[in-house]
């Protein structure tokens, strides 16, 4: 393909992967999570892998099916959730594991793509998050400083993208994705559906396509949910149920 459009997932992360390279990868939960890009970089068997991301999927689906393949040496996030395997690497040592804040896991990354290498937030003071690193006095309050977060790749998914690569994520999926767009040295992007430059409205556009290099349509979206919650059904009087 010419331009930012790319065929498939295989094609779009071609000459970009590398043992021990530091990969961000968008959504929260199964929500939002760019499933073709993290499939093909399964298949590709690239190792010893950084990954910074809210969770790390489930046991057979998103992020886990690299952790269960062994290609994640460690993870920078903020919720184990539902997966047994990531808590069983974790508690024998062979999983490094980097626990934020959920806040202030999305402004290091939001800071990274914003250029800036450090910030303070009163968040974690006083915890086993501040340990190790400068905590500084403001106005008379306590703050530990944070980094900022970059990485070599962000993978990425959104709803609707033009072939310039400008996005728009649909509700909840906007969630670690448009920060993520903008930190990686590197940005690939699964979107739903492309369309052509003009096409989006531009007041409705989540990430400007300056930040994305490349973008294909996803072959197949799941779109699993990681916990199915649902309360009994009302009746009323007289119902048959």
């Amino acid at each position: 393909m010419t331009g930012k459009v790319q065929a498939n997932a295989v094609e779009a992360l071609s000459g970009l992967l590398f043992d021990g390279m530091t990969i961000m990868s968008g959504g929260f939960g199964l929500c939002g999570i760019p499933e073709n890009l993290i499939a093909a970089i399964r298949q590709s068997g690239v190792k010893q892998l950084t990954v910074i991301s809210n969770n790390c999927g489930i046991d057979d689906f998103g992020l886990g099916i690299l952790l269960a393949g062994g290609q994640i040496k460690k993870m920078i996030s903020s919720y184990v959730g539902e997966n047994k395997l990531f808590e069983k690497l974790y508690l024998s040592g062979e999983l490094e594991l980097e626990f934020n804040p959920q806040g202030t896991l999305a402004e290091r990354i939001r800071a990274g793509g914003a250029g800036v290498p450090a910030f303070f937030t009163k968040t974690g003071v006083g915890t086993l998050v501040a340990e190790g690193k400068e905590v500084r006095e403001f106005d008379g309050e306590l703050y530990v400083m944070e980094r900022g977060l970059t990485a070599d790749l962000s993978i990425v998914k959104a709803w609707k993208g033009d072939t310039a690569g400008n996005l728009i994520y649909r509700k909840t999926a906007r969630n670690f994705n448009p920060m993520m767009a903008t930190a990686g040295k590197t940005t690939v992007v699964e979107a739903e559906e492309i369309v052509e430059v003009g096409a989006l409205d531009a007041d409705q556009i989540h990430t400007p396509g300056i930040y994305v290099d490349r973008i294909l349509k996803g072959a197949v979206f799941e779109k699993r949910i990681e916990r199915v919650t649902t309360r009994p059904r009302e009746t009323t009087v007289g119902e048959n149920v």
